[in-house]
């Protein structure tokens, strides 16, 4: 997700008219995501990018606007709600939503399960009724997040209502009961006696109503309703199914809606169906041989570069699946040679928006996380905090700013941050290392009269696509957690501006500003030194030679945020009470303290972590919960802020301590309460697990990408450009028959070999085909299976009744 901008929000009903607004991402009401607050503005500019991987269901993606007050409860503007089956329209492009109103009746969640059984009776009088019984479930996701998340005997309000019409006014309405439930999934049951008189059964609606039961003055806070007609029923039958709670009809009340302002989004959602390894062996193998095709223009993996509308979208799964299988070095070494080979001018080498430069970035940022969080988050940091004033540009300074010292301010960044960089080579992850190594032979050997090439293949991407943009956008790699303020981010794009000219090594730097002052400022640079500590950190870096075993003294932070505990009852009589506390994760040790910067309270090495597994729901009665298992069977109950933030810790901790020879093959997956597991019910604390752990990630690089996802993205987008791919194969049967002039619709493909790459080609489209049959077959089942009404599928899911209409319109069609 990008948020980017929101504009023209109305303006606060006060004297100052400004407000300090901020954005939550929400899959359904759960907040997953939170926007830095942009202060005194109607029109706040964001620049966040957000990406998480979703670990439930959801509904709607929804994305609120809040101004904050100091005394009071953060106000809300407005929202946009985007139905799932409705992302596809906005894919990966910059959309604007018009805000809309947010009614406290509408934001609705959850689902219940409903049985109805309707039969005739003749009472003790000789009147003739109906008898209605009914049972009601209140599903898990019920409940308002906030309230089962903190809370431990929140109520439930449910009133069921027989109502005359479906929009019946309450003297029209037979109220029947309200009970108030403490459990977050329960049944009820109730028996009714109709006495229908001059009424027909056919008039009647069954409404339930489910509120979240407050002691507070502001009263109850309303979940949803169903309103189902009563006709459907047949004597002496039953009826069950689920439903998804639906917002309150507010009957013909029309809402005129208020210009709110609207909101600048991109939202990039995918979603793949991935079977088992064996289905992807055809495509796979032929994706890993790619580096061995010569030429490698002829090869699977280059020509999905060619075919897909932007190189990005074919990186992303090549590269993570050629580093799974350990093959990304040779790959990249492939395509940087063939590049190098077509590149005429060294001042232009590895400039362009190449698969190659794509490929190497999306390493870069996939292997050299930590190395950015080992050698920039210290001093970013000390950046963003202290606030130095560092602006150089005369017409920009400020009253009671002094040029000379903004000027000394920003050397000392630079050449701290400079320094900080070019030491930092023994740090360099080996992956980057030995790709460095292969761009730097190449260009030598491709431009053997330029004695500077070897230097700038290297440092245009270390410099101009790795240390650089970390620098000017902090928040895009995980430096900071968000987008710097407008006085930090102009101090680290003045940095960036520098570091990336100390890097590139040209020859009249001074000349590569367009800004006078810049020029000026870099005067102070223009000393041999720097070229040399450049030059010798580009050696390091990409020398064959370099010693491959590093070992860094410095920890690395790997994660931090606040998170709530239970006690682990390290004291014999003390309260198993639960407390928000600061965690932080380190490839050393997994504490938490008080707040952020206190002394830890507990830490917990890396080489304890036995297991690190979610805990079930019913144990505390509290959601996103998860458990460190340490030695001798003590665990440390933990709750994250969101079902994302929970996914995320238990991958990274899983992660960091996957590799630890003791960890266990069995766990509880809930907890030891009142003398027994809730789970087996075994009565002793040290009773083996009765669950086997999770597989989890492997703590290697290599291996932390599932292979077979990364496939089927590769086949999706196969399938997506199949017409790219057969006129490919157009193309190359042109090239093969004729030599004359090459024509205008094949010029954009870049055939080598046109044999090979027809060869390659036919074995693409013969695999993609196989594939999408499967992925056909695979959907007939399931429609066949799947029932309308079931739990996985409430009545009410509008995707599912889109998928069914698709479904059926190809069912005709087949017949």
């Amino acid at each position: 997700l990008s948020i980017g901008e929101a504009k023209n929000l109305p303006t606060y009903p006060g004297p100052n008219k400004m407000r300090d607004c901020y954005c939550t991402v929400n899959l359904d009401q759960e907040e997953v995501f939170r926007t830095k607050i942009v202060e005194k503005s109607l029109c706040p500019f964001y620049g966040e990018d957000f990406y998480c991987e979703i670990p439930r269901t959801f509904r709607h993606l929804s994305f609120y606007i809040f101004d904050r007050d100091v005394f009071r409860r953060d106000s809300i503007i407005g929202k946009v709600a985007i139905q799932k089956e409705d992302l596809q329209k906005y894919h990966n492009r910059d959309t604007w939503f018009q805000l809309q109103h947010v009614d406290a009746d509408s934001e609705v969640q959850g689902k219940v399960h409903l049985e109805l059984r309707l039969s005739e009776v003749i009472t003790d009088t000789g009147v003739v009724c109906h008898k209605l019984a009914t049972r009601e479930l209140i599903n898990q996701g019920t409940m308002p997040l906030e309230h089962s998340c903190t809370s431990f005997g929140t109520k439930v309000a449910m009133s069921v209502w027989l109502c005359t019409s479906w929009r019946a006014q309450p003297h029209f309405n037979y109220y029947l009961r309200t009970l108030i439930v403490t459990e977050n999934k329960v049944w009820i049951g109730f028996n009714f006696l109709i006495y229908y008189g001059t009424f027909k059964i056919i008039c009647f609606y069954y409404r339930v109503d489910l509120w979240n039961a407050s002691n507070l003055k502001f009263g109850d806070e309303f979940l949803g309703e169903l309103r189902l007609p009563l006709k459907f029923l047949r004597q002496s039958s039953s009826y069950e199914a689920w439903y998804f709670l639906q917002p309150r009809d507010n009957g013909n009340k029309s809402l005129k809606p208020d210009d709110l302002g609207s909101l600048r989004l991109n939202v990039v959602y995918t979603e793949d169906h991935v079977f088992s390894s064996d289905y992807y062996s055809p495509l796979r193998d032929l994706l890993l041989k790619s580096a061995d095709v010569e030429p490698v223009s002829a090869s699977a993996a280059h020509i999905l570069g060619e075919v897909c509308r932007e190189k990005q979208e074919a990186a992303i799964p090549l590269v993570r699946l050629f580093l799974h299988y350990g093959r990304i070095v040779p790959f990249i070494s492939a395509i940087a040679n063939a590049e190098v080979k077509r590149t005429q001018d060294p001042n232009t080498i590895f400039r362009g928006n190449s698969l190659t430069s794509k490929c190497i970035d999306e390493t870069m940022k996939l292997a050299g996380m930590h190395y950015l969080q080992v050698t920039l988050k210290p001093i970013i940091d000390e950046i963003c905090q202290v606030h130095k004033p560092c602006e150089i540009d005369p017409v920009k300074l400020k009253d009671g700013e002094n040029l000379e010292n903004n000027r000394e301010n920003l050397r000392q960044y630079v050449d701290r941050i400079f320094t900080v960089i070019t030491k930092s080579g023994v740090s360099c992850p080996t992956v980057m290392c030995d790709i460095f190594f292969s761009l730097r032979e190449s260009a030598a050997k491709r431009f053997q009269g330029d004695l500077d090439v070897r230097y700038t293949a290297v440092s245009s991407f270390i410099f101009l696509r790795f240390f650089a943009p970390a620098i000017l956008s902090p928040n895009l790699f995980q430096l900071t957690p968000h987008h710097p303020d407008p006085q930090t981010s102009r101090t680290l794009t003045l940095i960036s501006k520098t570091i990336q000219t100390l890097g590139s090594l040209s020859k009249s730097k001074s000349a590569s500003f367009k800004e006078s002052y810049m020029a000026t400022f870099y005067d102070y640079f223009n000393e041999q030194k720097y070229a040399d500590a450049v030059k010798n950190f580009l050696d390091l870096i990409s020398s064959s030679g370099r010693r491959d075993h590093k070992s860094i003294e410095q920890p690395i932070l790997l994660k931090e945020g606040f998170m709530i505990k239970r006690a682990q009852g390290r004291k014999r009589f003390g309260m198993k009470n639960f407390k928000k506390r600061w965690f932080r994760l380190t490839n050393h040790e997994f504490t938490y303290q008080k707040s952020k910067g206190d002394q830890p309270l507990c830490s917990i090495p890396i080489e304890n972590i036995l297991a690190v597994e979610r805990l079930e729901e019913e144990s505390f009665k509290m959601k996103n919960m998860f458990q460190v298992i340490q030695p001798e069977r003590r665990v440390l109950y933990i709750q994250a802020n969101n079902c994302v933030e929970a996914k995320d810790w238990i991958d990274i901790l899983t992660k960091v301590s996957q590799c630890n020879k003791k960890r266990l093959t069995v766990y509880h997956p809930s907890a030891y309460l009142n003398g027994h597991w809730l789970c087996c019910k075994a009565t002793t604390d040290n009773t083996p697990g009765c669950t086997p752990c999770t597989g989890g990630l492997p703590a290697n690089i290599q291996l932390d990408i599932d292979g077979d996802r990364e496939t089927e993205r590769i086949y999706s987008l196969f399938n997506l450009y199949m017409p790219k791919l057969e006129k490919m194969q157009e193309a190359c049967g042109s090239k093969s028959v004729y030599d004359g002039p090459e024509e205008e619709e094949y010029s954009t493909f870049i055939i080598d070999d046109p044999k090979e790459t027809y060869k390659t080609l036919k074995l693409i489209i013969e695999g993609v085909g196989t594939l999408e049959q499967e992925h056909a077959q695979y959907k007939r089942d399931k429609f066949k299976k799947t029932k309308y009404g079931s739990q996985e599928h409430p009545i009410g899911d509008k995707s599912f009744q889109t998928y069914i209409r698709q479904q059926s319109e190809i069912s005709a069609h087949s017949i």
